[in-house]
């Protein structure tokens, strides 16, 4: 599969992800909003948000309370950095994250495309103290 096949932008349609025993979450809530960008020659940027995010009761962008700002970095998740396809998976090579953890660390997805969506899925990982795999669908806006 060439990188020629991701390039352009993509939103959002769906994000759940999956406990070990089946279980269905989603973890930015059933209306997850997000884009997803490939560019040529390699650098990608996402970021993904549940759509009814509370606002900062004041208007300072480094303002607000401990729990406005824990709401709004739980509820908020972007990285950016270059990307390879490495057989049936695509590979995030992650340079900024607001997870700083994912600094430096590659993120691989296995990936399917039907027609215009893009159907990117993880290996099981650490979310809110349980193994889950999560299953993003992504539709092509350009």
């Amino acid at each position: 599969m060439s990188n020629k096949n991701f390039i352009g932008n993509w939103k959002l349609l769906s994000f759940e992800s999956l406990t070990d025993d089946g279980k269905v979450n989603y973890p930015y809530g059933e209306d997850a909003s997000g884009y997803i960008t490939y560019m040529e020659p390699g650098f990608m940027s996402v970021s993904i948000m549940r759509a009814s995010r509370p606002i900062f009761q004041g208007g300072d962008l480094k303002g607000g309370t401990v729990n406005e700002k824990a709401i709004a970095i739980d509820e908020y998740l972007s990285y950016c950095g270059r990307f390879s396809v490495e057989g049936n998976k695509i590979v995030h090579h992650i340079e900024l994250s607001l997870f700083p953890n994912w600094i430096g660390d590659d993120q691989e997805r296995f990936f399917e495309f039907k027609g215009d969506t893009l159907t990117l899925s993880t290996s099981p990982f650490l979310l809110g103290g349980e193994n889950r795999t999560a299953h993003l669908i992504w539709q092509k806006v350009d």
